[in-house]
């Protein structure tokens, strides 16, 4: 095994049950996170379920395959009799059936024999939020074991219920039953990363972790790719949901736009695909908003760090985020930003009012008036986006993210060690 001296590169081997390349935080924190990794001389491969991630060429890749049941444009779909090679398999498909997530389990079940016999090429296994009950064999097999926790899926589960209607409700706690899963093994994982104090505080209360357990290490953001870009756009808000879930609050955003004077010309560009014909379509169409909304998805980076930069505000009117990586983007990129005042969003953008304004989650008419305000002062909006891109700058870059969790991946390293020497005594 590698010397865990601190200048001494390590062999990392990065686990992610699911890496949408562009949607979503997952794909985005495995690219960044593994391209800054070796940007510090360490070698990482990445071991992901479909849909797998883009990655820096640097960076190994392999897929772990699955039934991936959940795949446009055939979600839900039932697989052929030829498909079925393995009990994980026929497990991943039963789940499904019962209205349950099977991913996380079955991902792990199928990388941990994957991992164990490569053990001598690795020297620690760093979990993406997967936190199945296979990644207990990992060390097992004796490779140290990190774990990442954006932020506990209890806070998603809380949020869905409260909005669905009571026949939703059991299927609804079916689908998040693996939730007790991710609490059970992540108590085993002696070393944890999270984004923020406030993911951290969320996971001591609802999975009984233990503040010792964790390291704040924040996310970075891509400020080369994510920079302001010249003239924006008159009137034009963005909003990144990555899922058209209550979590996100798009409907908040909705309604405030619905609540603006007819005299304010605004266009929300919603990066999102909203469940066709789900609550999403109807509230647009309940509130008029056609011709003031418009949805898009499937963009490139380039594309996406585009369209931020061409927005004269962009919004995040989540009622949960356990760091938010739009938010840091929207700064990156200079474009003044309204966020919900709640979980870990003061912590990215600071309270002071000067990189952004925060509103009580869930406030339509908050929403609404901050927006009026900023579209209505140039000035402003100017002093923000200077604010913003230097906090970005400063504070959130992937270099030091990287840097972080290598010094967690040496304790874990050195921890390991000390164990396999007490227990030889």
């Amino acid at each position: 095994m590698t010397d865990s001296r601190s200048d001494s590169p390590m062999r990392i081997a990065l686990t992610s049950y699911r890496s949408k390349p562009h949607c979503g935080g997952q794909g985005v924190y495995l690219r960044h996170l593994s391209a800054a990794l070796v940007d510090l001389g360490h070698t990482v491969e990445v071991f992901s379920g479909p849909p797998y991630p883009e990655l820096d060429p640097r960076v190994g890749l392999t897929h772990v395959p699955s039934l991936d049941l959940f795949a446009e444009p055939n979600p839900w779909r039932i697989p052929h009799l030829r498909e079925f090679k393995t009990l994980t398999d026929v497990q991943e498909f039963a789940i499904m059936c019962t209205a349950g997530f099977p991913e996380p389990r079955t991902f792990s079940r199928r990388v941990a024999p994957l991992l164990a016999a490569r053990r001598d090429e690795f020297d620690v296994v760093h979990d993406n939020q997967t936190l199945g009950y296979g990644l207990l064999d990992v060390p097992q097999a004796g490779l140290p074991l990190v774990g990442t926790i954006h932020h506990p899926i209890t806070a998603d589960l809380r949020l869905e219920l409260a909005e669905a209607p009571w026949r939703k409700r059991l299927t609804l706690r079916r689908w998040y039953g693996f939730l007790a899963m991710q609490a059970r093994v992540a108590r085993k994982i002696p070393l944890i990363v999270s984004p923020s104090q406030n993911s951290v505080d969320d996971s001591v209360r609802d999975f009984g972790l233990s503040p010792s357990q964790f390291e704040v290490v924040p996310i970075g953001v891509d400020v080369d790719l994510f920079r302001p870009r010249g003239e924006r756009v008159p009137g034009r808000i963005v909003v990144m949901a990555s899922a058209d879930v209550p979590l996100k609050g798009l409907s908040v955003l909705l309604r405030a736009v619905a609540a603006l004077p007819r005299s304010v010309d605004v266009e929300l560009v919603a990066v999102t695909k909203p469940t066709p014909g789900g609550p999403t379509e109807k509230l647009v169409a309940e509130l008029g908003l056609a011709t003031r909304v418009r949805f898009v998805n499937g963009l490139s980076n380039d594309e996406v760090a585009e369209l931020m930069a061409s927005a004269e505000i962009a919004v995040v009117p989540s009622l949960y985020e356990g760091f938010s990586l739009p938010a840091v983007e929207a700064m990156a990129s200079g474009t003044p930003l309204i966020a919900s005042d709640v979980a870990s969003l003061p912590e990215v953008v600071g309270r002071d009012g000067t990189s952004g304004l925060l509103v009580a989650p869930g406030d339509v008419r908050g929403f609404a008036d901050a927006i009026v305000a900023l579209l209505d002062d140039s000035q402003r909006r100017a002093a923000m986006s200077e604010a913003a891109r230097r906090r970005a700058v400063e504070k959130f870059s992937w270099a030091a993210t990287a840097e972080a969790t290598a010094r967690v991946y040496r304790r874990a390293i050195d921890a390991h060690q000390r164990r396999k020497e007490y227990a030889a005594c």
